[in-house]
């Protein structure tokens, strides 16, 4: 019995031992893991701070920064950069724009005009793409002119001034500005698919098989190579446009009348009574005309059918008629 009772007590302090290790492995390992989970977030919160800390030192504020297209000058707003250094703004990339022009110059001398304005286009790195003169010895003063310059786009507006004060007086001038942006980014897009579908092809044609297959390659190859060409060739004529502008210049002399380049004007009913007035006008007058060409000949057709028939009629008449009881042959 008290063998019992000991192995009893014996075994209940075990268990309590037991759980008293248990309970306090537990509270340890939470005891840890908070204090690891405080540390971690307070570092990251350190370091967060630090980043932001030091990206705002070396950035500098929105005030800082020059405005595009104006010169820094004097001293930086950036605490320790040296005076005089401004922050560089990258510029988007200009459009691509056709620039043409039509001016009108009436001057002493169109020839000496033609010269002088050929001068000025070279000197500004432009060139003459056509010229016409139409002059008259015994009549001078009357000649005209109409030469078609190429302006870098650069110079265009200086050069412009310079044809238009230089040459004479200014009769006239039109200017248009045409964006073809998007029409460019097209074309150089058309461009890169044709150049990368040649290349898969060239790169299919070294493992084709069959003589079939070879010549079915190469011309697919030589289709597109065919559009390639064709794209560039757009490509390079929209490069030139946009990088040359296009003035028509028109010369006169003293007393030659100016040409005169009216806009169109937009379709109305007025416009349209009068056209359709002025088609109705030359229908009839062109009708009137060809019958005024065929009557004679009508008229000599008519007689000679009349005097035919007549004739005719006459010999019919003269003819005797059979007689009732005459016998057959």
């Amino acid at each position: 019995m008290l063998n019992t009772l000991s192995l009893n007590r014996r075994s209940a302090r075990t268990g309590r031992t037991r759980f008293g290790a248990a309970a306090g492995l537990a509270i340890g390992g939470a005891t840890l893991a908070g204090g690891l989970l405080l540390a971690g977030c307070s570092g990251s919160s350190a370091a967060s701070g630090t980043a932001a800390s030091g990206t705002a030192a070396s950035a500098p504020s929105a005030a800082a920064l020059p405005v595009v297209g104006q010169a820094t000058s004097g001293a930086s707003s950036v605490p320790g950069s040296s005076a005089g250094v401004g922050t560089t703004v990258k510029l988007a990339p200009a459009s691509d724009i056709i620039y043409t022009a039509q001016l009108s110059v009436r001057a002493q001398n169109v020839g000496t005009a033609v010269d002088q304005a050929a001068q000025i286009a070279e000197g500004a790195g432009g060139y003459v793409s056509n010229e016409t003169t139409s002059a008259d010895p015994d009549h001078p003063s009357q000649a005209t002119a109409t030469i078609q310059l190429k302006i870098p786009v650069a110079s265009y507006p200086a050069t412009l001034g310079q044809l238009a004060g230089r040459l004479g007086t200014q009769l006239s001038l039109q200017e248009q500005a045409q964006d073809v942006t998007e029409q460019v980014a097209d074309v150089t897009s058309q461009v890169t698919s044709y150049e990368a579908a040649i290349a898969q092809l060239r790169a299919l044609l070294s493992h084709a098989g069959s003589v079939g297959d070879l010549l079915s390659v190469q011309n697919q190859i030589n289709n597109e190579e065919s559009a390639l060409e064709a794209m560039q060739a757009q490509q390079r004529a929209l490069s030139h446009e946009t990088s040359y502008a296009t003035v028509t210049l028109t010369i006169i002399g003293p007393k030659a009348k100016p040409v005169v380049h009216r806009p169109k004007a937009p379709p109305s009913l007025a416009g349209g009574l009068g056209a359709g007035w002025h088609a109705l006008k030359v229908s009839v007058s062109w009708t009137l005309a060809f019958f005024g060409a065929i009557a004679p000949f009508a008229a000599i057709a008519a007689i000679a059918g009349y005097i035919i028939f007549r004739g005719r009629r006459r010999l019919t008449r003269r003819r005797p008629a059979p007689s009732p009881g005459a016998p057959e042959n």
